[in-house]
């Protein structure tokens, strides 16, 4: 793959926390090489800003593997830039070319604040996964986890739905600011295995109502999040989870009905 250098124009979006009014600025980045990832270029264009005392663009990063899901921009009106099923830190700049523009925002969400800059807080997904996110079940010691039979089927969509990475660009990339295909995704991870059944119940009723305190909107049909999902997550689990709201909604009125006592010395009751 040839190798070149570039000239960029950046318009980065600043602002100094969440209260603050935020504006863009413009930068002019030079001899940027193509095999740059697209943060490095951002380390560059930093290092020159902290050499001129003035003050860095500050952004999330961590892993830049496309892992840990933390670098959360919008890219010319894309999240996670250009390219499909792809973050931002495995975006690379061969994507771009002499004498490009490139506008680069944060999250756009009630319930992501901006931090700083570039960095949001995506904290409301800690609160959704605290909410019911997990199991309890002791399943021993390895021996006895493997007597536990696992359908070969649901083990590949449960492993599917584990690939969300939290990153938050289904919130960013929906118009109403959903986050139903990220709750979607860990509701389903463990409703489709025999781990995550004695908490089935609870589990989607408390994270779809945490969901709903921290002010996302609901899903309006578009798709948008699974087209801009970094690792394909499918709208299927939506539906998975709409199921299993409405199963375990049902579930527990019958389970809160009061029990009609019947007097055994009156058989009428």
């Amino acid at each position: 793959m040839e190798h070149y250098n570039m000239n960029l124009t950046l318009k980065v979006w600043r602002q100094k926390n969440a209260e603050a009014k935020g504006y863009f600025e413009t930068f002019e980045v030079k001899d940027i090489s193509s095999e740059m990832s697209f943060l490095e270029m951002f380390d560059v264009l930093n290092e020159r800003l902290i050499s001129e005392g003035k003050d860095p663009i500050a952004f999330d990063s961590d892993c830049r593997e496309g892992i840990c899901g933390t670098c959360s921009m919008y890219v010319d009106g894309r999240a996670h830039g250009p390219w499909q099923k792809n973050t931002v830190c495995q975006l690379h700049m061969r994507a771009y070319k002499e004498g490009d523009t490139i506008v680069v925002e944060p999250w756009r969400s009630v319930a992501f604040p901006v931090i700083k800059d570039l960095m949001v807080d995506r904290k409301a997904f800690d609160r959704i996964i605290e909410a019911g996110g997990y199991i309890s079940v002791n399943t021993g010691n390895a021996p006895d986890a493997n007597n536990i039979l696992v359908d070969r089927a649901k083990s590949d969509e449960a492993f599917d739905s584990a690939a969300c990475i939290g990153c938050g660009a289904c919130v960013a990339a929906c118009p109403n600011g959903s986050a139903m295909l990220f709750v979607g995704a860990k509701v389903s991870q463990l409703a489709l295995l025999p781990q995550g059944q004695p908490e089935r119940i609870s589990r989607v009723l408390n994270m779809v109502d945490q969901m709903d305190k921290e002010g996302f909107g609901n899903c309006g049909n578009i798709y948008n999040c699974e087209a801009e999902c970094p690792k394909g997550i499918s709208v299927e689990n939506i539906a998975r989870m709409n199921r299993e709201y409405l199963g375990a909604s049902l579930s527990s009125k019958i389970q809160e009905r009061p029990v009609r006592m019947v007097d055994p010395m009156n058989e009428k009751g």
